[in-house]
């Protein structure tokens, strides 16, 4: 089990590994795990993960789809970097997201780590979907996603806030995207569709919040996680 010292999970979606620590250095020991993506993992790669994992636990978000030896070698290749957890997406297939079970299973041998199933990006939604998509909805996609890596024996998965209460019955840990305060939802979105409170995650069985705007852009990234906090437990 990975544990966490609370839910958030601060995504650092910014381009430079001084950026990046400059605002870890400001958030300290505040937050949950630090999630680090493309932009940083493609300039700095395992090094940087060496350096961040000193704050808090690492989720590499790279989405990994890909043939199955691939997608495994990605996964194996973020253990061995340091990191905690790293996303595949759910469409990889059942039979790759059981061998990725096995993997985990044996990468927990050694310490913990989770695979998390992508199902549907929070940029995505029913009027932007691809054509052939559409013919079901956002929540029965994601409903059918989780079934699949439930069933592939993975424990972690990705959804929106607005799908929660679709999976509530599914016994994994699920990570939610496309979280806002309540001051940034009132002013702008920007590119995700399916947003939600940090508290209104919770409240529906949310187990890890993706949390990156709102901190990474405040005067003061320390001072915003602790209201944050304060707002999921008030």
């Amino acid at each position: 089990m990975i544990k966490l010292r609370n839910p958030i999970m601060l995504a650092l979606d910014v381009d430079t590994d001084e950026h990046a620590l400059r605002i870890l250095d400001q958030v300290q020991d505040s937050v949950g795990a630090i999630k680090i993506g493309p932009r940083l993992n493609l300039r700095y790669g395992a090094t940087f993960i060496e350096k961040v994992k000193a704050f808090a636990p690492v989720f590499v978000d790279n989405k990994h789809f890909d043939i199955t030896s691939t997608v495994l070698a990605a996964i194996q290749a973020s253990f061995d970097a340091g990191a905690s957890f790293a996303t595949v997406h759910a469409l990889n297939g059942e039979d790759t997201l059981h061998k990725l079970s096995l993997l985990e299973q044996h990468l927990n041998q050694t310490r913990p780590f989770k695979v998390l199933a992508v199902t549907i990006l929070t940029s995505w939604s029913q009027v932007n979907f691809a054509e052939n998509f559409k013919q079901w909805s956002v929540g029965e996609h994601v409903v059918s996603m989780a079934k699949l890596a439930e069933q592939a024996g993975l424990t972690g998965l990705v959804c929106s806030g607005h799908e929660l209460a679709l999976i509530q019955k599914h016994n994994l840990f699920k990570v939610v995207p496309g979280i806002r305060t309540e001051e940034d939802l009132k002013e702008n979105t920007q590119d995700q569709k399916r947003v939600m409170t940090p508290k209104q995650a919770m409240n529906d069985g949310a187990s890890g919040l993706v949390i990156g705007r709102s901190i990474i852009n405040s005067k003061n990234p320390r001072d915003t996680v602790k209201r944050i906090l304060e707002s999921i437990y008030s």
